[in-house]
């Protein structure tokens, strides 16, 4: 089996220096969709250094975000990257990210999951700076054909919709440059890019980066619900449920709840096909 669970779980972790600085976190805003009207002072604190705050996602991208093709080359772990899925994400905050700084990101294969036809990766990195602890992160990784050896399939982290609508729906335009923007935070992957390497993974085009998604969504939640204020964020998660394709419309649902918001987002030209579900964010 390439996968070997007992081999990949006890191996020892991986250590990595990571830098950024104003620059890294100003290009990931700009990805994301930031920066529009130009002059919002809502915006600046996104784009301008004077003024300048992180969104938590950022540390999905830190330091060039390559945690996850780590990972995959763990001991234990020898899989086909064709048949690889980035199917969750999230992030817990021990505190407010700085605008620039370096750090150590010590990785892991925190669990490997049966779930009959594919195994579940669970990639928990570990990122501290001279001050201690900044966050951790936890990317579920889906390997096709790789499950069915008798292995624990893992907590289920379905969320059950509220039985009420929505306390609030927004929607955020998705450029038609956004991907090649985004791209420039460390996602080369031409699935993103190119037209031809769309064509061979089954699509009629380039799609969105799922990280991209995943950080819109959380500064939608931050800019309606939580007055901007970036530091009352405290933990993200998410679940990969679709695609989005430039040029297309995020539309995202939120509803209040016992520490947090919970949230939906759906492509609204695809009527309303589902793109991030079982999402939540705790804040204070």
């Amino acid at each position: 089996m390439p996968i070997d669970a007992a081999k990949a779980v006890a191996a020892e972790p991986r250590s990595t220096e990571i830098a950024w600085d104003h620059k890294d976190v100003q290009l990931y805003h700009l990805g994301l969709g930031a920066g529009a009207p130009a002059t919002d002072p809502a915006e600046l604190r996104y784009t301008l250094e004077s003024r300048l705050h992180v969104l938590p996602s950022f540390a999905t991208v830190a330091g060039g975000g390559m945690g996850i093709v780590d990972g995959l080359s763990a001991p234990g772990v020898d899989v086909d990257l064709m048949s690889v899925l980035h199917g969750a994400q999230s992030i817990t905050l021990h505190r407010p990210l700085p605008t620039g700084g370096r750090a150590v990101s010590t990785s892991r294969v925190a669990a490997v999951h049966d779930k009959g036809k594919a195994a579940v990766l669970v990639l928990r990195s570990e990122t501290a700076d001279a001050d201690g602890p900044l966050w951790t992160s936890d990317a579920r990784i889906f390997v096709r054909g790789e499950g069915g050896w008798g292995g624990d399939r893992g907590p289920s982290d379905r969320l059950p919709l509220p039985d009420r609508a929505p306390d609030r729906t927004v929607e955020r335009p998705v450029r038609e440059e956004q991907a090649l923007l985004y791209r420039l935070s460390g996602d080369w992957n031409p699935l993103h890019a190119d037209p031809e390497f769309a064509a061979l993974a089954g699509f009629d085009r380039p799609i969105l980066h799922g990280l991209c998604t995943y950080g819109m969504t959380l500064k939608a939640v931050v800019d309606t619900l939580l007055d901007g204020d970036v530091t009352r964020v405290r933990a993200y998660r998410a679940r990969f449920a679709g695609i989005v394709f430039p040029g297309e419309t995020l539309r995202i649902r939120m509803w209040t709840a016992e520490g947090g918001t919970q949230v939906t987002v759906a492509a609204a030209e695809r009527d309303d096909a589902s793109v991030l579900a079982d999402t939540f964010v705790e804040h204070a």
